[in-house]
C-alpha cells in the first residue's frame, strides 16, 4: 500500500510538471538542472534587458528624435546583430492577420493643423500628381491664356483667338512645385489639358491623356530629369477625352474611358503611335442623363486584373483581356455620383498576408454627390443640399451589396484620399450644389477623418478647418512626410480674383492627426541606407526603422504601400494603399528594428511601378521611402 501511495505522488508530481511547462509530452526537469539552467537564463538574459529598458537613458543614443532629425542621425548598420523582441509572437503563420495588433492604435483629440505653403502656386492646381523625384506636377487649362506665371525666356506660343486673329500665350500653364520650399518652375503646355485624366508609367513618367478643343485626342509625357517639360502628341487618341478617366492595368498599359459625348474606351498606345478606333462602350451611354451625370467615371483595378467601372449610379466589372462586362453590380441608390453631381471614390485598404487568399479582397467607397438633377438646377442659382452618405461595395464577393452610413456633414466635389495608417481623408467641395462654374455654396471648410474599420458609429471625425474655400477644381495629393498638400479651386472661367469664390492660388499643407506633437516619439523613421527599395513580387524584402520605444511588440508594427494618384475634379486616379504580410519584426539594436515583409502577390494586386513605403506604429507612420515594384 505504501509502495502504491508513493508511485501515485510521483505520477502526480510529473502531471504537475507537465501542465506547468505546457508542453503534453515533456518530462518533469531533475532538480538540480533544473536550478542551473535558471541561473543561466538570468545571467544571460538580465543583462540584456537592462541594455534594452535603460541603454536610452545612461548610453548615448544617436537613434532618438524626432523625424526632423533624419538626415542628422541616419542610423547604424550592424550585419550579424540580432535581438529578437522580446514578448512578442511569431509571425509567418498564414492565420496571422495584418489589422490585428497586440495594442490598439494611440488615440488623440488633435484635430489637424493647417499651413500656408505658398500664397501663388504660378498655375492653378486643377491637376495635380506627385513624381518620384519628389516634385508636384500641376497645371490647369490653356484656355485662359493666362496665368501669375510667365513662360521662361521671353517665349511665347502663337494661337488664333476664336475670331481667327494671330495671337500669342507668353504664360505657363503647367508648373513643376516643390512642395518644400514652394519653388515653381514653369512648363510649356501647347494644346490644351482642361479636365484631362493621367497616370504614372511604371519607370516614373507621367502620362496625361485629353482635354479640351485642341487637346481633346492628345496624350503628354512628363519625365522627371532636372529639366524636363512636356512632350505632346496631338493625335494618339481616337475619340475625344474630355472628362475621362484614365488608369494603370496589370500589365502596365493604361485604360481610357468616357469623357464628354465619348460612349467608349481605348488603350492609351506607345509614343508617338495612335488609335485608329475606340471600343464601343455602351454602359455609358445607358448611365448618362440630361445633365451627363457620368463623366469622370469611377474606375479602379480589382484584384483579379478586372475593371470596376461606376457612372452616375449604376457599376459593373469589366474584363480587360476579353473588353466583355462579366458582372454588373445592385444600383446605388440615393442619387448622381459622377461629374457634375460629382461624389468621392477611393479603394479602402488592401489587407495582404504572407500567404493570401485565392482570392484578395477588395473593397469600393463612394461617398457625397448629389441630386440627378442638382446640375440643371444650380445654373438657375437653386442650390439643393449635396448627398450626406458613404457607401461601401466589396467588389470581389459574390452577390456584394452596398452597405451605407452617413457623414457628419453633406459634400459635393470633394477629395478623398487614403493616409498611410489606414484611414481616409475627405476634404474640400461644398455642402450645396454640384461642380461646374458658377454652381455650388456654402464651401465645407471642415476635413473629415474616416476610420473604416472602427465600430459603424465612431467611423467619421470632424477636423479642423482651413480658411480657403476649395471649390470646383480644387486638388490635392498625400506627401511623403504624411502631411497633404491642399490647393486649386477656380469656379469662375479665367483668372478672377474678385469673384464671390476667386482664383486660388495659395497652396496649404494639412497635418493628419497621427502628426499630433505629442506622438512625435512614437513615430517611426525609416533608415533608407539599409533598406531595400526594389522589390519583386512575391519576394520578401527588409525595411530598418528607428523607433524610440524600449519594447515594441511586432503585432504592432505594419508596413502599408501607397500609388502616389492623379487628382483633379475630386477624383484621384490610380490611388492605392496596400498593408503587407508581414515575416518578422527583430530588434537589431537598442531602438532600431528590421521588418521583413513580402511584396506584393501580382501585378492585378499591385501594377509594376513607384510606391511609397510607411512603416506604422500603433497608427503613427514615417515619413515614406521610395520603393520601386519591378
Amino acid at each position: 500500500m505504501e509502495r502504491k501511495r508513493r508511485d501515485r505522488k510521483q505520477r502526480e508530481a510529473k502531471e504537475k510538471g507537465k501542465k506547468h511547462c505546457g508542453f503534453k509530452h515533456r518530462e518533469a526537469p531533475i532538480e538540480g538542472i533544473s536550478s542551473m539552467a535558471a541561473l543561466l537564463r538570468t545571467l544571460i538574459v538580465f543583462p540584456l534587458l537592462l541594455v534594452t529598458v535603460h541603454s536610452q537613458f545612461w548610453l548615448p543614443n544617436p537613434f532618438r528624435g524626432s523625424n526632423d532629425d533624419q538626415d542628422k542621425n541616419p542610423g547604424l548598420k550592424l550585419p550579424g546583430i540580432t535581438i529578437p523582441l522580446l514578448g512578442s509572437i511569431g509571425i509567418g503563420d498564414e492565420t496571422d492577420k495584418a489589422d490585428q495588433g497586440a495594442n490598439p492604435p494611440f488615440e488623440t483629440d488633435y484635430k489637424g493643423l493647417w499651413m500656408l505653403l505658398s500664397a501663388d502656386s504660378g498655375a492653378n492646381a486643377m491637376h495635380v500628381n506627385l513624381l518620384p523625384n519628389n516634385k508636384i506636377i500641376m497645371f490647369d487649362a490653356t484656355a485662359f491664356r493666362m496665368s501669375t506665371l510667365k513662360l521662361p525666356n521671353g517665349e511665347c506660343i502663337p494661337y488664333k483667338d476664336d475670331k481667327k486673329r494671330d495671337k500669342e500665350d507668353c504664360w505657363s500653364h503647367g508648373v513643376e512645385f516643390d512642395y518644400n520650399t514652394g519653388y515653381k518652375r514653369p512648363l510649356k503646355m501647347v494644346f490644351d489639358p482642361w479636365c484631362s485624366s493621367g497616370g504614372l508609367t511604371a519607370d516614373g513618367i507621367l502620362i496625361s491623356t485629353g482635354g479640351w478643343k485642341d487637346g481633346t485626342r492628345t496624350v503628354r509625357y512628363m519625365d522627371t530629369c532636372e529639366d524636363c517639360d512636356w512632350r505632346e502628341f496631338q493625335y494618339t487618341l481616337a475619340d475625344a477625352r474630355w472628362y475621362a478617366t484614365q488608369i494603370t492595368l496589370a500589365d502596365g498599359g493604361f485604360f481610357l474611358v468616357g469623357g464628354r459625348k465619348s460612349f467608349s474606351y481605348e488603350y492609351v498606345p506607345p509614343a508617338g503611335k495612335s488609335n485608329a478606333e475606340s471600343i464601343k462602350f455602351p454602359f455609358l451611354y445607358q448611365t448618362t442623363d440630361i445633365e451627363e451625370n457620368n463623366l469622370y467615371p469611377f474606375v479602379h483595378l480589382s484584384s483579379d486584373g478586372n475593371v470596376f467601372i461606376f457612372a452616375n449610379n449604376r457599376s459593373v466589372l469589366l474584363n480587360p483581356k476579353t473588353n466583355k462586362i462579366i458582372k454588373e453590380f445592385p444600383i446605388l441608390e440615393g442619387g448622381s455620383r459622377n461629374y457634375p453631381a460629382s461624389a468621392m471614390s477611393a479603394l479602402l485598404p488592401i489587407k495582404l498576408y504572407v500567404k493570401n487568399a485565392a482570392t484578395i479582397a477588395v473593397e469600393v467607397i463612394i461617398c457625397g454627390g448629389a441630386k440627378p438633377q442638382a446640375y440643371t438646377l444650380a445654373q438657375n442659382s437653386i442650390f439643393l443640399p449635396a448627398l450626406q452618405d458613404c457607401n461601401r461595395l466589396q467588389i470581389t464577393k459574390p452577390n456584394a451589396q452596398w452597405k451605407k452610413e452617413t457623414m457628419p456633414t453633406p459634400r459635393v466635389m470633394g477629395d478623398m484620399l487614403n493616409l498611410p495608417n489606414g484611414d481616409l481623408l475627405i476634404l474640400n467641395g461644398a455642402k450645396q450644389g454640384t461642380s461646374a462654374w458658377y454652381s455650388a455654396e456654402d464651401p465645407n471648410l471642415n476635413p473629415i477623418l474616416y476610420s473604416p474599420y472602427k465600430p459603424m458609429n465612431q467611423r467619421f471625425k470632424v477636423l479642423n478647418p482651413t480658411t480657403i474655400p476649395r471649390m470646383y477644381h480644387s486638388a490635392v495629393a498625400l506627401l511623403p512626410d504624411g502631411k497633404v498638400l491642399v490647393g486649386g479651386s477656380n469656379p469662375n472661367p479665367g483668372y478672377n480674383f474678385t469673384a464671390k469664390y476667386p482664383t486660388e492660388m495659395r497652396i496649404e499643407k494639412f497635418s493628419p492627426p497621427y502628426l499630433d506633437p505629442a506622438l512625435a516619439i512614437h513615430r517611426p523613421i525609416i533608415v533608407e541606407e539599409a533598406s531595400e527599395t526594389t522589390l519583386t513580387y512575391e519576394k520578401n524584402f527588409m525595411v530598418q526603422f528607428r523607433l524610440g520605444e524600449s519594447f515594441v511588440d511586432k503585432r504592432d508594427v505594419k508596413v502599408s504601400m501607397y500609388a502616389p494618384p492623379f487628382t483633379t475634379h475630386g477624383y484621384s486616379m490610380n490611388q492605392r494603399l496596400l498593408f503587407l504580410g508581414k515575416v518578422d519584426v527583430r530588434k537589431v539594436f537598442p531602438t532600431v528594428y528590421q521588418v521583413e515583409v513580402v511584396a506584393p502577390p501580382t501585378r492585378e494586386v499591385a501594377p509594376a511601378g513607384y510606391y511609397l513605403i510607411f512603416v506604422v506604429y500603433l497608427g503613427v507612420p514615417s515619413k515614406a521611402m521610395w520603393v520601386q515594384i519591378k
